[in-house]
């Protein structure tokens, strides 16, 4: 396997944009890989014009940079693998009452798993993204550990917790000690067109933000698959909601009621077709429980052991204690209390020096 050979995922953007030319000029043969895993005819959600990654203006834009480099470029359809790994679990999540999180399945099914399947069929030893996360390998134990990247704000490792052993070995990661506008700069000094290219947001396949449309175009029969059933308040029902998968914990807008006083989505009982509501404090909550674990910088977690965790990607690492761990579950209290724990989102735990020591799925556990 050539060690110099390496795979780099161009989504066109300006991040991977600069990740691949800093690898060209650091001596690695480069391949640059634009995965099409879904086009809009297919989601929705813009159809008058295409943007963002997986559109044809971020192929070109992709095919762009690469010819600037002369750097061979293809473009590879993941559609069929990305949609039975990523939509599929998005669409079967939400029907289940629980807010998944796509970019953490896509990295590890289709990021890594798909392509370093085409970096074998092409000799190449690693692959690399413009990540915003560093992956270095502890001599020790000799782990691959992923870290927190310079540039905190903008840092993804809580996207690739789901990473495992054998592609993080297999993974640079040119931007980890760079800011974004460092990377930027470095783009605007290689002359690269997305130099100025601005931040995609929003879930890939959900341009538009909205998931109910998105939900009631992939699955035409939900409204006779979900029942309207009852919001309940303190206790007491308050009216009828629409239908589980409309509903996120810590939703305040789109109830379709009128409290005088803001009021948000507590919790969500599949079982009995029934969504909780409450006040805004009691949407704090300390015990956190995590199932399919994936161990990253370290093997295990130790009971009373103080780590670092986060509960969405926007969220802020702060202390908890591990109250259990082995192989498949996890349980922590958090030392102060986190807002809206909201099962299906990932929970993500680093030690203090910033490496992700494990992650998990959350699970409806609270007490």
């Amino acid at each position: 396997m050539n060690e110099k050979r390496v795979i780099v995922a161009m989504s066109g953007g300006v991040d991977s944009s600069v990740a691949a030319a800093l690898l060209h000029k650091q001596g690695y043969e480069v391949i640059g890989i634009t995965m099409k895993t879904w086009g809009f005819m297919e989601v929705g959600g813009a159809p008058k014009h295409e943007s963002g990654c997986c559109s044809l203006d971020a192929i070109f834009d992709a095919k762009n940079v690469a010819n600037s480099f002369g750097i061979p470029h293809y473009t590879v359809d993941f559609t069929k693998a990305f949609e039975e790994a990523v939509i599929d679990n998005f669409v079967e999540e939400y029907l289940n009452g629980r807010t998944p999180n796509p970019c953490v399945v896509c990295n590890r099914k289709i990021k890594w798993e798909e392509l370093l399947k085409k970096a074998d069929s092409l000799d190449a030893k690693y692959v690399a993204t413009g990540h915003y996360a560093v992956v270095e390998q502890n001599h020790e134990s000799g782990r691959y550990t992923l870290k927190l990247s310079q540039d905190t704000r903008k840092d993804q490792t809580y996207a690739l917790w789901g990473l495992t052993q054998e592609s993080l070995s297999r993974t640079i990661f040119p931007l980890g000690d760079l800011t974004k506008e460092e990377v930027r700069n470095l783009a605007e000094e290689f002359g690269l067109k997305t130099a100025k290219k601005p931040d995609s947001m929003e879930i890939c396949f959900v341009a538009d933000d909205n998931y109910e449309r998105f939900l009631k175009e992939r699955v035409p029969e939900l409204i006779e698959k979900v029942d309207v059933g009852d919001f309940v308040y303190h206790g007491k029902k308050v009216g009828e909601h629409k239908g589980i998968p409309f509903y996120t914990v810590g939703q305040r807008r789109g109830l379709g009621m009128a409290f005088g006083k803001p009021v948000y989505v507590k919790s969500i009982d599949e079982k009995n077709n029934v969504v909780e509501l409450g006040d805004k404090d009691e949407l704090l909550e300390c015990i956190v429980q995590a199932k399919d674990l994936n161990y990253v910088s370290r093997n295990e977690l130790k009971k009373d052991e103080i780590v670092f965790a986060k509960i969405r990607y926007s969220d802020k690492a702060t202390p908890a204690k591990i109250l259990y761990a082995d192989s498949k579950t996890i349980k922590l209290s958090y030392l102060e209390p986190k807002n809206a724990i909201t099962p299906g989102q990932s929970l993500v735990i680093y030690d203090e020096q910033g490496y992700v020591l494990a992650g998990g799925i959350i699970d409806k556990y609270t007490g």
